[in-house]
């Protein structure tokens, strides 16, 4: 298989002409292609002039060495074989394997191991999407908050409740068996070759309940509404998980793949003397925009022609501290995503089609050890709790919002602007400094301005702030070896975000994997 790249369409060219394109590069005639298929797509909107489709397209000819000896043309090679191959062997484990979390780490851990022939047993604290997206609903509608089953908690993770993008810097071939997968559980093709792949809230809950069908058929159990309560630890090594306080499941193997909002578990292992440390986080907002204002801004007169644009913006203060856009939601929605009764946490999602009136993004301002204002390990957490009580308590349960230009300017909102946030009627108009800490008030007011330099509108008077985005990833690292076991415990493996080793779904799902893979070697 030869691998073709840089091939470019314009917008109104269609796919069918990419033939034409391969036997040009590599001056062949069409009997010489055997098959060929889009690898990689991307859209190059750098000039606003000149937007064009960029694709890579792996080719199968009937003579590929000859070519390949012969060709001049840019851009050739062979392409590499992304094949997975699973480890050779046979299990040893004495007891089933047990898997605390069903987000993307422990549904692949899962599956992996299901895969190979280990039969997990996974427990999730929170309920099975059908039932979770009720439960999630009615919140939404002004019912009481479980705190079991939520945005956060529940099958499929946080990430059920977001934007589904599966962008991830990993070069790691196993991120090809994850998109493999999650397309046979039904999401969409292009996620193969899409340069930006996104699955959608709507899409993805259908993809992990039929990911949950496999990991039963090939031997597997998922258990619902199953909290792991405690771990029992004898001579240095995991014996055990009690569930829901009572029932005892004893295993030589626990994959801790909790996430990170699982602040009960962070407080069960810091007891239990498990080695945790502190780590860099982020905080801060969501803003909201018109999603045809982003469009023009990205696109300009081509607008129409192009799916819903997104955005990605990073700046440093003058005291050195970053301030960035993440998980932004083009044709999103905000949402409540808090977990803890008493507390507020807000979210972006998106649906697949992303054709929601106003985009979002998290708008984010780096935290550090060092101001969490004490060597307590789960202080970062503390941190978390504390703007989360904060804004509950400002917006009296609803929702702080303020427009951009109040903020700046340090005065609460009055009334709204063009825009409306997507997260009514459950809002507020707040001052949202009253919330946040000095330095990340002052980071966000001075690195807003900065970013509409980048984007025009960006820092639009009326665009619509909400407060307070506190869950972009974990404050703790759980920490593992190189066997990827906890150097506190031997058995237990800490995996995903929640862990501290991952920040988005497929990277969480790799983790997930490899630890698997290192289990199922476990003792060879």
């Amino acid at each position: 298989m030869i691998r073709v790249g840089e091939i470019k369409l314009k917008l109104e060219e269609n796919e069918k002409v990419l033939e034409q394109k391969i036997k040009k590069r590599l001056h062949i005639n069409s009997e010489e292609i055997l098959a060929w298929k889009i690898y990689k797509k991307g859209l190059d909107a750098r000039k606003k002039e000149k937007i064009q489709y960029v694709y890579t397209v792996d080719v199968k000819l009937k003579n590929e060495k000859k070519v390949l000896e012969h060709t001049r043309a840019k851009n050739v090679t062979i392409a590499l074989d992304m094949t997975y191959y699973f480890p050779q062997g046979k299990p040893v484990l004495k007891t089933r394997p047990i898997i605390i979390g069903f987000g993307p780490a422990g549904m692949f851990a899962g599956l992996l191991l299901a895969e190979m022939g280990l039969c997990p047993i996974i427990l999730e604290r929170g309920q099975d999407v059908d039932r979770r997206s009720k439960t999630v609903q009615e919140f939404w509608a002004g019912k009481e908050l479980n705190t079991e089953s939520n945005v956060q908690f529940g099958e499929g993770g946080a990430g059920t409740f977001s934007d589904g993008k599966l962008t991830t810097r990993s070069k790691d071939i196993r991120s090809r068996k994850v998109l493999e997968e999650l397309v046979e559980a039904g999401a969409p093709q292009e996620i193969l070759y899409d340069n930006k792949p996104h699955i959608g809230t709507d899409k993805l809950k259908q993809v992990v309940k039929n990911i949950r069908k496999k990991i039963i058929s090939l031997g597997g159990e998922v258990w619902f509404d199953s909290k792991v309560t405690d771990l029992k630890i004898a001579e240095g090594k995991i014996k055990a998980v009690i569930i829901n306080d009572g029932k005892r499941i004893n295993t030589e193997v626990v994959v801790l793949a909790t996430g990170h909002s699982a602040r009960d578990i962070f407080a069960l292992l810091h007891k239990k003397g498990i080695c945790l440390e502190q780590k860099p986080f982020a905080m801060g907002v969501r803003i909201e925009h018109k999603q045809s204002m982003i469009n023009q801004a990205q696109y300009g007169e081509k607008a129409s022609k192009l799916p819903a644009a997104d955005y990605k913006l990073t700046y440093t203060t003058k005291k050195g501290r970053a301030v960035y856009t993440f998980c932004m939601c083009p044709g999103g929605i905000v949402v409540n995503a808090s977990s803890e009764k008493g507390h507020l946490a807000v979210n972006g999602m998106s649906e697949y089609k992303r054709d929601g009136i106003n985009a979002n993004s998290a708008l984010l301002v780096q935290v550090f050890p060092e101001d969490f204002g004490s060597q307590n390990v789960l202080e970062g957490m503390f941190l978390q709790r504390k703007l989360e009580e904060k804004a509950f308590q400002l917006g009296k349960g609803a929702i702080p919002v303020q427009l951009v230009g109040d903020f700046l300017e340090g005065k609460c909102s009055e009334s709204w602007g063009e825009i409306n946030s997507t997260c009514q009627p459950t809002v507020m108009f707040c001052n949202i400094a009253d919330i946040l800490p000095q330095f990340m008030t002052e980071a966000l007011q001075e690195a807003i301005p900065e970013f509409g330099k980048k984007l025009q509108g960006f820092d639009k008077k009326d665009a619509v702030l909400t407060a307070v985005e506190s869950r972009s990833s974990s404050p703790i690292r759980i920490v593992r070896n190189e066997q990827r076991e906890s150097i506190s415990v031997k058995g237990l493996y800490p995996v995903g975000e929640g862990a501290g080793y991952a920040g988005g779904i497929v990277s969480a799902a790799i983790d997930g994997i490899i630890t698997a893979e290192t289990i199922f070697r476990k003792d060879r």
